[in-house]
């Protein structure tokens, strides 16, 4: 498979995937911002809307750009602003070129599903939205994204094509689901008895849960109250959990093994110590140890890792004299 072609494919379940990360994160910011707000620890001094900004790393540099941190600024940014890469709106544009430039190597329900989706978007202004209800435009995205991978399964042949939407998609989940988890997360919540400490607490740890669409799961495997450890372990360890890094890595290394087609790799290298260090970890090992240096060194890994797949299979090994390579999309979203 052309090298163009494997990144824009990549690129095209990433970016439908962060879409529906980002509905995912205004979610759990909607339903936190309706508690009582706590002044008392870490992370919590600061506004539900300054915490999913510092998710994404945005927190210091947004007020100098957009003005203050509010709910309505925070939000437009994250569905509507064409400048930001990881907005809605942003993401629909990107997944929809991509595709179109593409056409040949993905079915044309595909196409018309993204583009619809990108049709359907593109036109809405903030007025519109605000009126209609920030929680059913996260639904309307996360529908969306459901739609595109429902048919993505259901007419798409198993080739190359597949792999690398397949690759995309669960390395931009895993890369999520740990920042999801940072943003409700700290070391004092995940105390050694597990237990949250009072109603704000078990309500916050509920809401990250009901955004996940992991509620039912969560009842189902542990049968207990909502706990912070009892969270962590489930987003992160367990191989039930569709969206949990276990799953999210594995998914990662099997396709990485079947692409590299018995050759020793170090993209499958990377991605195999990434899963082991994660099929054989332990929730209270982990805990101990400092849930938070943690999580940052798995999105360190996983930041390499996705350089590493660039690398392997999206950059041609020789250019043409004279000529250079063109911008490629990883820079522009990564």
């Amino acid at each position: 498979m052309l090298c163009r072609t494997a990144n824009d494919l990549y690129w095209v379940s990433r970016s439908i995937e962060r879409a529906e990360n980002t509905a995912r994160l205004i979610d759990v910011t909607l339903r936190i911002s309706m508690l009582p707000e706590r002044l008392d620890r870490g992370k919590a001094e600061a506004a539900p809307w300054r915490r999913a900004l510092d998710a994404l790393g945005l927190a210091e540099q947004f007020p100098e750009l957009h003005g203050n941190i509010s709910a309505d600024n925070v939000l437009r940014h994250m569905l509507l602003s064409p400048d930001n890469p990881s907005s809605i709106y942003s993401c629909f544009r990107d997944a929809r070129e991509n595709a179109r430039a593409q056409r040949v190597a993905i079915t044309s329900e595909m196409y018309e599903d993204l583009n619809t989706s990108w049709l359907d978007f593109r036109t809405r202004a903030w007025p519109a939205l605000r009126a209609d209800g920030i929680s059913n435009v996260v639904e309307w995205v996360k529908s969306r994204s459901a739609s595109f991978r429902g048919v993505t399964l259901g007419t798409l042949g198993r080739g190359e094509g597949y792999h690398f939407l397949t690759l995309g998609a669960f390395i931009e989940r895993a890369d999520w689901t740990v920042r999801l988890l940072d943003v409700i997360g700290s070391e004092d919540d995940l105390a050694a008895s597990g237990e949250a400490r009072d109603a704000v607490e078990y309500f916050q740890w509920s809401a990250l849960l009901q955004s996940l669409s992991a509620f039912e799961m969560y009842r189902r495997l542990y049968r207990e109250s909502v706990t912070p450890v009892g969270v962590a372990e489930l987003m992160l360890l367990r191989g039930e959990n569709p969206r949990s890094l276990l799953t999210c890595l594995d998914t990662l290394h099997r396709v990485l093994r079947r692409l590299s087609g018995g050759e020793a790799l170090e993209v499958e290298r990377l991605a195999g110590a990434l899963w082991a260090r994660s099929r054989y970890a332990r929730i209270d090992e982990l805990v101990a140890d400092g849930l938070e240096p943690y999580l940052q060194d798995t999105m360190g890994r996983l930041g390499a890792l996705g350089n590493a797949i660039h690398a392997q299979f999206m950059v041609p090994t020789l250019w043409r004299d004279g000529e250079p390579p063109p911008q490629l999309q990883w820079q522009r979203m990564g």
